[in-house]
C-alpha cells in the first residue's frame, strides 16, 4: 500500500497473510532477518508473541504479517482506503504433483 499521499505514518505498508502461528513466525522472522542482513534493522518488532499479527516498523515501510483472521478483522485495506494498492498473489507450487518436465533437458 503507497501511503505517500494519504498520510505521514510511513511511505509502504506491507501486507501478508501467513497460514499458521509456525508460517507467521516464520514469515516475519525472515523478512526482519534479512533486512538486518541488508543493513537496515528493524526499528520496532511488535506481536512476536501472539503471533496473529506482526508488525515489522521500518520506519518508511512498515510490514504487518496476519495470521488470516486477525487481517479479515482489522482490514487495514479498507482503514486505508485512499491509498494505491498493489497485489502480489503467491504463486508456490503444490509440493505433492509432480514438475512439469517441459524445458528439462534429454
Amino acid at each position: 500500500m503507497d501511503l505517500r499521499q494519504v498520510s505521514d505514518t510511513a511511505d509502504y505498508f506491507v501486507l501478508c497473510t501467513g497460514t499458521s502461528d509456525a508460517h507467521v513466525r516464520a514469515l516475519s522472522e525472515d523478512v526482519a532477518d534479512r533486512m538486518r542482513q541488508l543493513g537496515d534493522r528493524p526499528w520496532h518488532v511488535e506481536g512476536t508473541q501472539t503471533r496473529r499479527w506482526v508488525l515489522i516498523d521500518l520506519v518508511d515501510i512498515v510490514v504487518h504479517v496476519f495470521r488470516r483472521e486477525a487481517r479479515e478483522f482489522y482490514a487495514l485495506e479498507r482503514l486505508w482506503g485512499d491509498a494505491e494498492i498493489q497485489r502480489f498473489e503467491d504463486q508456490w507450487e503444490d509440493p505433492t504433483q509432480p514438475l512439469p518436465l517441459e524445458g528439462l533437458p534429454g
